[in-house]
């Protein structure tokens, strides 16, 4: 079957790892994925797979009461490190191979991550979980799967939502609200009522022409639909 990325990053938050539990990994909803993403892989497709760390903890809702802002951001680094092995072992366990990479220092746990080493993961097959953001404070997860996906050479950032999609207005409250198929960098940067994204995340994908495709990722043959170029979802470019 024919696809029409070869180098994608899936982007995933932490409140969907979560699945059906307040906080903490479903690992049913893990197994599924890794199935779901084995068909990818095994189509051509190289995978780099981001994730956040919210099912932990929110640096930016942490901080204060004695909690530095740095901290709290070095906390949710460490939450995304959880998800990042957690996943591993889960995918390894349904054959597919993977390498966990980390931008922290946490050597004992993971990889760290290194371009090249990156990339020799990838042109083997495997596929690659990023964990530790960007390595840096004041930088949303978001914005560390743009900048890895320019660094890695990837042909588009696949954003992960509970929402089919980005829409003209609430869907939740609106009946009558239109999802966007494609929509303008431009647009989607200035309209303060689109919150699919970091506004800094979508600033850098616009600088460096990186398409961003916005859709539901949990329901099932999605992320291969978009793999193939068919219209799920909304692409933001």
């Amino acid at each position: 079957m024919s696809v029409k990325y070869k180098r994608i990053l899936l982007k995933l938050s932490g409140e969907q790892l979560a699945g059906e539990y307040e906080s903490g990994i479903d690992p049913k909803l893990a197994t599924w994925l890794a199935k779901e993403i084995k068909t990818i892989s095994q189509s051509g497709c190289e995978v780099v797979i981001m994730v956040g760390g919210g099912n932990f903890v929110r640096g930016a809702q942490i901080a204060g009461h004695g909690i530095k802002r740095v901290t709290g951001d070095h906390m949710g680094m460490l939450g995304t490190m959880i998800n990042a092995l957690a996943l591993t072992d889960i995918f390894e366990a349904n054959k597919v191979k993977t390498r966990c990479l980390t931008n922290i220092f946490a050597q004992q746990v993971a990889e760290p991550f290194v371009h090249r080493l990156a990339i020799k993961h990838l042109q083997k097959g495997r596929v690659v979980i990023i964990g530790g953001g960007i390595g840096r404070p004041y930088l949303t997860t978001d914005t560390a799967a743009v900048s890895l996906a320019l660094e890695l050479g990837c042909d588009a950032v696949l954003k992960a939502t509970k929402v089919d999609g980005v829409y003209d207005k609430d869907p939740t409250k609106h009946k009558d609200a239109k999802r966007h198929e494609r929509l303008a960098f431009q647009h989607a940067v200035e309209n303060k009522d689109i919150m699919i994204m970091d506004k800094a995340a979508m600033g850098l994908a616009m600088e460096h022409g990186m398409s961003i495709i916005v859709f539901d990722a949990l329901k099932p043959g999605n992320i291969h639909s978009v793999v193939e170029g068919k219209n799920i979802g909304t692409t933001i470019a």
